[in-house]
């Protein structure tokens, strides 16, 4: 069994179709078809059955993928403190990043980092910040940057508050909010928790939702046509200055968003990772504080 052999197990597994694993390893239905025979070969077993749903896995099936799962961490691994063992920093670096995040300033500092150390070979995968959260918990990645509260109960390092804020762009009354129409969009819960406990705490009567979009950046265009107002995180809003804006606050104490960098401890020794965990640091302030 070959990596490729164990990567393309997985993939079966997570995309349920010949079609869609063939397409996310890129090679052809039939060549992925033949190589899933000569597994079969190898173990004297069956380890998927063919439906007109898709691709159903045996027991033994299953337990391959988990055998596949534990072999390809193992690998990743023993290159890691490989690489580690090497003067230079290189080597794979999984990073989770916050969409929001990711969309707004990574951009910026993954150049950086991939400038200064141009041997790092960066695996990078964006969403929400509840998904990013269990992929660091489930070792998928290495580090991930997040916003809002979170329950990680290692290393985090706090990089970054910011405000909530009404966005308009029509001036902003509080007292005609309800009557207005309201942009809701799809987010991390954590952060819609936030401003629904803000507007339960402001108002009488729930906020009038006329549209709900898939987005932040759908929300802000059909702000800016006067179709309605939302409440985004600042970082949304800095480059556009034609929006009002207005801070959330509750017994006069502003609403703040936070964005941490999380690691786990154990991966502290390898180079790539701590080079990422230095970088980022000093791309914010020296005397950013590291809590476990």
């Amino acid at each position: 069994m070959t990596e490729k052999d164990w990567e393309l197990l997985i993939a079966l597994f997570e995309e349920k179709t010949i079609t869609k694993a063939a397409e996310k390893m890129y090679i052809s239905q039939p060549a992925l078809t033949y190589r899933m025979k000569q597994i079969e070969q190898k173990f004297n077993t069956q380890i998927i059955h063919r439906g007109s749903k898709g691709v159903i896995f045996t027991s033994q099936g299953e337990y391959l993928v988990q055998h596949a799962k534990k072999t390809l961490k193992e690998l990743e691994l023993a290159k890691n403190h490989i690489n580690n063992m090497k003067s230079t920093v290189e080597g794979v670096l999984k990073i989770g990043v916050s969409s929001t995040f990711a969309l707004h300033k990574f951009p910026t500092l993954l150049k950086g980092f991939i400038t200064k150390y141009p041997n790092a070979e960066i695996k990078l995968i964006t969403g929400w910040s509840t998904g990013i959260l269990k992929s660091l918990q489930s070792e998928d990645i290495h580090v991930a940057i997040i916003r809002g509260k979170h329950g990680w109960h290692d290393h985090s390092v706090l990089l970054d508050t910011e405000a909530l804020s009404i966005a308009s762009k029509t001036p902003i009354n509080l007292e005609e909010l309800p009557y207005m129409n309201f942009i809701h969009y799809d987010t991390d819960p954590y952060l819609q928790s936030t401003y629904r406990d803000w507007w339960k705490q402001t108002f009488a009567t729930p906020p009038k939702i006329t549209m709900n979009v898939d987005g932040i950046e759908t929300c802000i265009k059909l702000i800016k046509m006067e179709l309605g107002f939302s409440i985004l995180p600042s970082i949304c809003l800095t480059n556009n200055e034609e929006l009002r804006q207005m801070d959330l606050e509750i017994n006069n104490q502003k609403l703040i968003r936070e964005t941490h960098l999380l690691y786990r401890s154990e991966l502290e020794n390898l180079k790539i990772v701590e080079a990422f965990i230095q970088f980022v640091k000093d791309y914010y302030h020296s005397d950013l504080e590291d809590h476990k």
